[in-house]
């Protein structure tokens, strides 16, 4: 039988990119900048929305966890409405949804929504203060005549991504937080309620620090997946690692090279936030112990 040899080369990362990229590669990077750095672009921006949309996730996903164990039915009922609403729907599907809600049901640049001081939502993305060392301050945006400029802005692409990621594996952080705080010894709640504490601090001082430790597996699982799914950023546009890497391959050829870099990367990513997540398991082990 023939043998067919693949010849796996890297060299053509050093050619020229040939395309542009929005977002921050907006004033990083042009088109005659070399492969890889397109690549290192589309590798910030997944972590530029991978992050924020991780801790809005596990704030919002403990909120609804700790609602769908109160003793009052409209909280725990909607809790419970919210976890099975969005877990049953594919990922795909609110992403989408919320990328069109977003330039569909916002207004134009020129007429943006103010929503708090410095802070302008409309087609053109959200935009909001940021600290700008060359005017020895914080640079607040203004509606002008066209848009909103000043500050700093992120465009309806990366909300729709932040929001669908955060708001989808808020529902499965939520299931596990309410597993965890079930999972705590009923004596340590009575031991606190004898002691005076109210049922709030109960749940927030007593209950959930103990809860941490039972959370840490199964929430390092939800990081994983969080990190991952970032890659269903290309259906919006956003250039992310899996988009910059798809727009490379059709501009070199280099599939299996292409394909490898992306495999590797995520490999990398998720061995990472293992490595992280196993410290914190270890260190409440550790807290709890003492």
């Amino acid at each position: 039988m023939p043998v067919v040899l693949v010849m796996i080369s890297l060299d053509f990362l050093a050619q020229p990119a040939g395309f542009d990229l929005g977002e921050t590669g907006g004033w990083l990077f042009d088109a005659s900048q070399p492969l890889w750095q397109a690549m290192l672009i589309g590798l910030s921006n997944t972590l530029r929305v991978s992050m924020p949309a991780l801790l809005l996730a596990l704030l919002l996903g403990t909120v609804v966890g700790m609602g769908r164990l109160s003793t009052e039915p409209v909280p725990r009922r909607l809790a419970g409405l919210y976890v099975n609403s969005l877990r049953n729907v594919p990922l795909l599907v609110q992403l989408l949804l919320w990328y069109f809600l977003l330039i569909e049901c916002l207004p134009a640049p020129n007429e943006a929504l103010h929503l708090l001081p410095g802070v302008w939502l409309s087609k053109g993305g959200l935009a909001f203060p940021w600290w700008a060392p060359e005017a020895g301050g914080w640079s607040l945006p203004a509606q002008e005549a066209f848009n909103v400029q000043g500050g700093a802005a992120v465009t309806p692409e990366y909300l729709a991504v932040a929001v669908s990621l955060s708001t989808y594996s808020a529902a499965f952080v939520a299931e596990v937080v309410r597993a965890a705080v079930a999972s705590v010894p009923v004596a340590m709640v009575e031991a606190a309620q004898t002691l005076g504490a109210t049922q709030a601090q109960v749940r927030w001082r007593v209950v959930l620090p103990q809860a941490w430790r039972a959370a840490m597996p199964p929430l390092s699982n939800q990081v994983l997946n969080l990190i991952k799914n970032s890659s269903l950023a290309v259906a919006v546009g956003y250039p992310d690692l899996v988009s910059v890497g798809n727009t490379a391959l059709n501009q070199s050829g280099k599939v299996l090279e292409c394909m490898g870099l992306m495999m590797m990367t995520y490999l990398m990513l998720s061995g990472l936030a293992s490595l992280v997540m196993n410290l914190l398991g270890r260190h409440s082990r550790t807290v709890a112990s003492q």
